[in-house]
Order: structure tokens, then C-alpha cells, then sequence
């Protein structure tokens, strides 16, 4: 593969082209990504170069380095773990709660009158909005933003898997995430939606940044706490 320095630092084309190959599958889930030597000779950089991309790789949670084996495959999904804590929905599938995707929408809307969108997007963006149900009850209700350089279809089945699937798929790498926490009142379609009267509930607001420092989507979810309470759990 050809690095062009117009695309980027090297060790971030060499991790995204390595990251490419991991989810497509060229190298599964629990095998060896080649060695550095096969790796420097491949793309024509130098093994520093090569061993910060494995390093990025490592930090998103895609692969892990093994002394004396090499490195192993460990996620092979396009958006993986920036950090080594347990994602909120691993951790209730792990407790033997069941959380589905229920009703989900897709629109355009215009920006023009909000703060952040208006900031970071074109005159329109896509609206994405879902239920997710634990135990059969309603109890996330997530908005997603996303720009609409992208041309998502208008058909909500387009939309009802990952969505950081489809954004990879659209050509986003991204590059960290910002997430603010707080308590807010949802409005009545919210409310409505999530079986319950109007009250403040926890609120996740989500930044996605891609490798540019791009804001790529912005996101607010509210949690139904009363179900079960936002766990964040870190593995030291």
C-alpha cells in the first residue's frame, strides 16, 4: 500500500488500513496481525512508524501484544473500545439483563437555531432518534446528529443496526469521543416514548470526533434510572 503525506501522519494511515483489514476480516478475530518486519517492508516506513500504529490499534481495543507470540486480534468491529472499561450495555448483557433496538427514525432537520450543531454542521443534518428496551421496557431514547455530507438513506432500516458501522462503511475513522453527563427534563415526545410522566432524568451527551478533529456525531441519550441505574464499571 502506497502512504501518500497529503492523507496524514504514516503511523495513522498504517492503523487505519490495519484497522480496515480487521474488520473486513483479513485478519480474524483471536489470530496474529504479521510481524513489524513484514509490516515495515509492506507499506515502507520505519519500525517506530509501525509500532505507533499497533499502539493506536491497542489503545481502541482492536488488537493486544503478546511478548514473544506477536499481536493478537481481539475486536473486529468497526467502532471498538477506546479504554479497558466495560461498556454500559456489555455490562447489563453480562448481568442477564436483555436490552434490544426497538422503534427507530431518520430525518433531516435544520440547524440553524442550535448552538452546537450550527457550529460544526451544514445548513441541514440527520436525525436519527431509537429505543432501546431493557427487559421489554422502554428505557434509553437515544437523538443521534450526523452531517449530511454523508447521504444517509431516508429508509429507517438503513439505520436500525450500528451506526458507527454505517459511518465507517460512509469512510469515518474515528478518533475519540467526548462524553458530558448530567440531569435533564426530556420533552413530551421523549417523555411518551419512554412510557413515563415528565421528570428529570440522566442525560449522556456524546461528542464523536474523527481522525481530522471533525465533530462527526453529536448525541443525546436519556436513561430511565428508575429501571436500573447508569453503571460505569473500570478495569484496573
Amino acid at each position: 500500500m502506497r502512504l501518500l503525506r497529503n492523507k496524514g501522519p504514516f503511523y495513522i494511515q498504517v492503523k487505519n488500513e490495519l484497522k480496515e483489514r480487521i474488520i473486513k476480516g483479513e485478519y480474524p478475530k483471536n489470530s496474529l496481525i504479521p510481524p513489524e518486519p513484514v509490516l515495515e517492508k509492506e507499506f515502507g516506513v520505519s519500525k517506530i512508524t509501525i509500532r505507533k500504529a499497533v499502539e493506536q490499534l491497542a489503545m481502541e481495543g482492536y488488537v493486544e501484544k503478546h511478548s514473544g507470540i506477536g499481536t493478537k486480534v481481539l475486536d473486529n468491529r468497526a467502532i471498538s473500545k477506546l479504554s479497558k472499561g466495560q461498556g454500559f450495555s456489555e455490562y447489563l448483557l453480562s448481568t442477564g439483563y436483555t436490552l434490544r433496538k426497538g422503534n427507530v427514525t431518520i430525518s433531516k432537520v435544520d440547524v440553524s437555531n442550535h448552538p452546537i450543531l450550527s457550529t460544526n454542521f451544514e445548513r441541514e443534518c440527520y436525525c436519527i432518534e431509537r429505543i432501546y428496551t431493557l427487559n421489554e421496557q422502554p428505557y434509553i431514547h437515544f437523538t443521534h446528529y450526523i452531517p449530511d455530507r454523508f447521504s444517509l438513506s431516508l429508509d429507517p432500516e438503513t439505520v436500525k443496526d450500528s451506526l458507527y458501522e454505517l459511518l465507517y462503511k460512509k469512510g469515518v475513522y474515528f478518533n475519540r469521543f467526548q462524553d458530558e453527563f448530567g440531569v435533564e427534563t426530556p420533552n413530551e415526545k421523549i417523555a411518551n416514548l419512554l412510557n413515563i410522566e415528565s421528570k428529570p432524568l440522566f442525560q449522556r451527551t456524546r461528542f464523536s470526533y474523527d481522525i481530522n478533529e471533525q465533530l462527526i456525531e453529536y448525541s443525546i441519550g436519556y436513561y430511565n434510572t428508575d429501571i436500573h441505574k447508569y453503571v460505569v464499571n473500570l478495569n484496573v
